[in-house]
């Protein structure tokens, strides 16, 4: 018997859903451990976070678009992969043929279906080495939000030094590592934010704090060359009274209904931008592994630094979807797998 056919053997704890709907429907199970087939890694799991995608695949919305969380992408009576979670850190287990990356020992994060188990089996492009001066758990919470960051930022909003950049968001996920990608291009950075995260966002690296309980940036009081809105809280006519004439808005979010989620934005953003000479923009970001490289360069250079609210054990994993789903986590939610 192989080295190989001996780790496929046995059993693991998983968070496994049948069916679509609120965190209820999510069991600690045990479950056969994952097979490793040819260019595959198999990563014993020591972390994972939970993301707004999660949450959205877990309840199966929207129904209609095609993307991340929607029927049509994950299957429409019942989602097709039973064990929930994108974004994991933990260590080689084994490799299969073709692989040339990655060494049995070695310690990875990465982004996959599959995440909150104690196995996982990827596809060797979708990891990359783990920061070095990372913890698992830090690690963990980077794939998917950083690299959305940066995507949206470098790629869909072109931003460049000494422009004026606002994140509205700016203490989530996604939005507190916008805040550190924006200063690091050399950016004036404004992060939008409840009264009780000003301090944290300010600590990150924001120029400027703005507390929507009390202010309305969409005011037209100021205006900035890009707008990063990862919240769905203000309309496409109130974000564009915020940008200059040559702006660029973009938009990424999942803010919308059960049906379509946020595709009426989409559609009237396409459409405005026909008529004006803003560019409005919305995009999903697509996890790399030359971004996670990339990830991984700014975290080690001490550029990033990923800010982690709370941690659940695995078998809490449906109480940690339901923290991150209300939307008021600040920075990420982790899962550790194995302390």
């Amino acid at each position: 018997m192989s080295a190989q056919t001996m780790v496929n053997q046995g059993t693991m704890m998983a968070i496994v859903q049948r069916t679509y709907g609120s965190p209820d429907v999510l069991r600690h199970s045990e479950i056969a451990r994952p097979a490793i087939g040819e260019g595959d890694v198999l990563v014993r799991v020591h972390a994972a976070s939970v993301n707004a995608a999660d949450w959205h695949l877990m309840r199966g919305m929207p129904y209609i678009i095609r993307g991340v969380g929607s029927r049509m992408g994950f299957g429409m009576r019942g989602p097709r992969s039973a064990v929930l979670g994108l974004n994991v850190a933990g260590t080689v287990e084994a490799v299969g043929n073709g692989v040339t990356q990655f060494q049995p020992g070695e310690e990875v994060f990465g982004e996959h279906p599959g995440a909150f188990a104690e196995y996982l089996v990827a596809p060797e492009s979708a990891l990359a080495p783990k920061p070095a001066n990372l913890s698992f758990e830090q690690a963990a919470a980077m794939p998917l939000a950083a690299t959305t960051a940066l995507q949206g930022l470098r790629d869909h909003g072109r931003i460049q030094p000494g422009q004026t950049v606002l994140i509205n968001g700016a203490s989530g996920g996604v939005g507190h590592f916008a805040v550190q990608i924006a200063k690091a291009f050399g950016a004036e950075v404004t992060g939008v934010c409840s009264t009780r995260n000003l301090e944290m966002v300010r600590s990150i690296g924001a120029d400027h704090v703005i507390d929507y309980t009390r202010d309305d940036f969409t005011d037209g009081q100021r205006r900035y060359d890009v707008i990063l809105d990862l919240v769905g809280n203000r309309s496409l006519s109130h974000l564009r009274r915020a940008l200059t004439l040559q702006g660029t808005l973009l938009i990424s979010h999942g803010a919308g209904g059960r049906w379509m989620g946020p595709m009426g934005t989409i559609l009237r953003a396409i459409l405005t931008s026909i008529f004006v000479s803003q560019r409005l923009r919305t995009f999903e970001a697509t996890t790399t592994q030359a971004d996670l490289m990339v990830v991984k360069d700014l975290v080690e250079a001490g550029t990033i630094t990923p800010i982690i609210d709370r941690t659940y054990p695995l078998n809490q994993t449906a109480e940690a979807v339901r923290y991150v789903e209300q939307g008021h986590a600040r920075g990420k939610v982790v899962i550790t797998v194995r302390p």
